[in-house]
């Protein structure tokens, strides 16, 4: 396929909303082939981009001094044309609670292949539905993104919450030559259960202790003699000026593995609810012994595409975000993702990636 014949992604495909958009604008710089996506979100209540997806959108549009079309709030149709990947210093300002780690989401991919270090600094929301954490993004997503040889320090400034944003927080990222291979197939044995229940503004901090203690208690429920260890915070003024709530627990093994949950505050939430369903949530990742929970599934298929050697992962059932991941790795890139389900009934999930080199790096002056 010619490097300059524009590829056509279907927004609409399976999970139907921002994932085939992320991944398939993060190929589109670092490959620079440019592409059209069409239907995006379309099977969400608005369809078309909503703000976090055009403020990623127009950030890869500075680093790679792409030509775009079709960069506007709600826009179902978007084309983009990359060039250089420009490493550097960029700031943007999403003016609402769109969720920053969505748009770190989508722009780390791209400066792992830049020609030399990278920061990036995002206004918006940190602790948000229907996204990764930003906690969840340090503990969980961090220590696994290492087995590919990505290096990335996350700086919280302030906390963010729906539904006014305000939060602050820097990327600083390291380029790399070439991904190795990533694996995720020895489980191991249970170490330790972290994590951390917080609260920010006008909720109490007797709430945070709730979802802790209704958090242990169900680990120690399932699982009577684990070791399970969540610190409790109230964020000060400084950190958080408005009201949130929520937790992210952390499972490590012997192995290295490293898996997650969470759950997040609503108006009026029972906190002792919240405790107990992402506690549940993990303890169903460790009696089951997978190696990559199900939200990191679909974060690690781009790495694996990219990656120099055969990567593997064992997971649990793979999520319409995964499915819609492979899809676009796949018409991207020329790989082939393999999906096996083992004796156990666990998922694996295998990549020989291409091997992709970064051409800018030695660049750098």
């Amino acid at each position: 396929m010619d490097i300059k014949e524009i590829v056509e992604i279907d927004g609409s495909y399976l999970e139907g909303g921002g994932q085939a958009l992320r991944n398939a604008l993060s190929l589109s710089c670092i490959l620079r082939r440019p592409i059209r996506v069409v239907k995006i979100r379309a099977n969400r209540p608005k369809p078309g981009l909503a703000n976090q997806h055009l403020h990623a959108v127009n950030l890869l549009k500075d680093i790679t001094n792409a030509d775009v079309v079709g960069n506007t709030l709600l826009s179902t149709e978007l084309e983009f044309t990359p060039r250089t990947i420009i490493g550097g210093m960029y700031r943007e300002d999403t003016h609402t609670a769109a969720s920053i780690t969505l748009i770190y989401q989508t722009v780390l991919p791209v400066l792992l292949f830049a020609g030399r270090s990278s920061r990036v600094d995002v206004t918006g929301g940190t602790n948000v539905f229907f996204a990764p954490q930003v906690e969840y993004m340090l503990q969980v997503l961090q220590p696994n993104l290492e087995r590919f040889g990505i290096s990335f320090e996350l700086k919280v400034l302030h906390y963010g919450f729906c539904p006014r944003g305000n939060g602050r927080c820097q990327l600083d990222v390291e380029p790399v030559r070439q991904l190795s291979a990533g694996q995720f197939l020895e489980f191991g044995q249970i170490q330790c259960v972290d994590g951390v229940s917080f609260c920010a503004g006008r909720i109490p901090m007797s709430l945070a202790t709730d979802m802790q203690e209704a958090a242990v208690l169900e680990i120690h429920r399932l699982r009577p003699y684990q070791d399970c260890r969540i610190q409790v915070v109230k964020h000060s003024l400084e950190k958080a000026r408005d009201n949130g709530a929520g937790i992210v627990m952390v499972a490590h093994t012997s192995t290295g593995c490293v898996l997650g949950s969470s759950a997040l505050g609503q108006k009026k939430f029972l906190a002792h609810m919240l405790g107990s369903d992402a506690s549940s949530q993990l303890a169903g990742y460790m009696s089951a012994e997978i190696c990559v929970d199900a939200n990191l599934q679909d974060q690690l298929i781009i790495f694996m595409a990219l990656a120099s050697g055969c990567s593997h992962f064992r997971t649990g059932s793979l999520t319409q975000h995964t499915r819609t991941a492979i899809y676009v790795a796949e018409k991207m890139t020329g790989v082939k993702f393999s999906v096996d389900i083992n004796q156990s009934g666990q998922t694996v999930v295998s990549c020989e990636g291409i091997g992709y080199r970064n051409e800018f790096l030695q660049l750098d002056a």
